[in-house]
């Protein structure tokens, strides 16, 4: 999926905080700092898989210089993300796709081994965080990341 595509998937204020991120020469690292929230949960947002906060709203409008009123009327009270659907399955992004590959053969490896470690459960995409790193490596940089997601286990009934 080109980042075209992508952005036809996406409402006219997530374009404008790309556009804007872009104009102003930001990463989402920056951006994070700024609002007080993780980088990858910055991203989320603009891309509508998380709802942000009035104060998240407040934060953006000043890093990137976009009226507050606009953020709040289309990603304020009324916004709730749609998850998912940014790409097709499996994605033919590169970088999508290997993702979705190590996920492919390590998902059932990972949910044993949860199971083993925890019980009967699963870990929460809900009550969530995650990061990206970059390691460095004698054979060359590493891609470091981290799913953290509360054990929930299965209630009996």
């Amino acid at each position: 999926m080109t980042r075209q595509e992508v952005n036809e998937l996406l409402s006219p204020i997530l374009v404008e905080l790309q556009e804007k991120k872009k104009e102003k020469g930001l990463t989402f690292e920056k951006i994070a700092e700024a609002i007080d929230r993780s980088e990858l949960y910055t991203a989320a947002i603009f891309y509508g898989q998380a709802k942000p906060e009035e104060k998240d709203l407040e934060a953006l409008s000043s890093v990137l210089n976009i009226p507050k009123d606009k953020l709040v009327a289309e990603l304020g009270p009324s916004f709730f993300p749609l998850r998912g659907g940014l790409s097709s399955s499996p994605p033919t992004d590169p970088t999508l796709y290997r993702l979705h590959e190590a996920m492919t053969v390590y998902s059932m490896p990972i949910k044993e081994i949860i199971n083993e470690k925890f019980g009967d459960g699963i870990m929460s995409a809900i009550d969530f965080r995650g990061a990206v790193e970059r390691v460095e490596d004698p054979a060359g940089a590493r891609v470091k990341i981290t799913f953290d997601g509360k054990f929930l286990p299965f209630r009996r009934w």
